[in-house]
C-alpha cells in the first residue's frame, strides 16, 4: 500500500479529540485506567455516529470480556459520570445515547476546586508575609495583641494583605511606627472605599505631593515631602 493511500485511510477514519482536562483529572474522580479507556471508546464510537454502543461492541475493541465492560458501565453510571438519554425521531422511533455531560461537569468542578484551593493558599501565604514584614519594620517580634490586631484587619475589616502593606509603608514614610497609626490609615481608607493599589495611589498622591527642586541647584536637590497626619488630620514636612 502506498504511503498516500495509507494517509488517506488515516484521515478518513477521523480523529478523536479528548480534552487534556480529562487526562489530567480523571484520577481525582477515582476513575480507574480501565474505566477511563472505556470512556475514550464511547467517545470514539460517538465520533463515528454510534451514540449508544453496546457492551459487545465496546468489548470488541478492548482487551476486556463483555462482562467486565458491562460492570464498568454500571460502575460509571452509579458514580453519576454519565447518563442514558432517550429521544424519539420524526418516525416515533425511540433512540438512546450515552451522555457524558455529567462527567465534563464533574471535571470542571474539580478544576474550580483546585483553583479555589490554590487561591486560598496564596492568600494565606500573603497574610503570613504581612506579619513577617511588620516584624522586620518594627525590628522585633510582634506581641500577641499586635498579631490579633493585624488578624482583625484581615478577617474582620476585610483588608487585603496588599492594602495592609501599603498602610505600613505610609507609616514608615511618616516615621510613625505604631499599629494605632496604621489602624487609622486603614480606617480612613475603608471609609473612602480604598480596595486596590490604584485607590491607594490616588489617596497618597492627594496627601503627598512632591515639590521638585529648582533647576539652578541640581547637585543639592532636596525634595520636600508633605505627609498626611492620619491621626490628627494635619500635615508636617520632612526632607526626603
Amino acid at each position: 500500500m502506498q504511503q498516500e493511500e495509507r494517509l488517506n485511510i488515516w484521515i478518513e477514519q477521523g480523529n478523536v479529540s479528548i480534552s487534556q482536562l480529562f487526562f489530567q483529572q480523571y484520577k481525582q474522580l477515582l476513575i480507574s485506567d480501565t474505566d477511563a479507556m472505556l470512556i475514550l471508546h464511547i467517545i470514539a464510537f460517538q465520533g463515528q455516529g454510534n451514540y449508544f454502543p453496546t457492551p459487545t461492541e465496546i468489548a470488541s475493541r478492548m482487551q476486556q470480556p463483555e462482562k467486565h465492560v458491562t460492570d464498568s458501565l454500571q460502575r460509571l453510571m452509579r458514580k453519576g459520570l454519565f447518563t442514558i438519554e432517550q429521544s424519539t425521531d420524526e418516525h416515533k422511533v425511540l433512540h438512546e445515547k450515552f451522555s457524558l455531560l455529567p462527567l465534563w461537569n464533574r471535571l470542571l468542578d474539580v478544576l474550580d476546586k483546585q483553583k479555589r484551593q490554590s487561591a486560598e493558599q496564596q492568600t494565606k501565604l500573603a497574610e503570613g508575609e504581612v506579619y513577617s514584614l511588620f516584624e522586620q519594620e518594627f525590628g522585633r517580634f510582634l506581641s500577641p495583641m499586635e498579631c490579633e490586631t493585624i488578624g482583625m484587619w484581615i478577617d474582620k475589616d476585610g483588608h487585603s494583605p496588599e492594602i495592609i502593606r501599603a498602610a505600613l509603608k505610609e507609616a514608615v514614610l511618616a516615621q510613625k511606627m505604631s499599629l494605632r497609626y496604621i489602624d487609622r490609615i486603614l480606617f480612613e481608607w475603608k471609609k473612602k472605599n480604598v480596595k486596590t493599589m490604584r485607590d491607594v495611589d490616588q489617596q497618597t498622591r492627594a496627601f503627598r505631593p512632591i515639590v521638585a527642586a529648582t533647576a539652578e541647584q541640581p547637585q543639592q536637590t532636596i525634595k520636600q515631602v508633605p505627609f498626611y497626619n492620619w491621626l490628627g488630620a494635619t500635615r508636617w514636612t520632612t526632607s526626603a
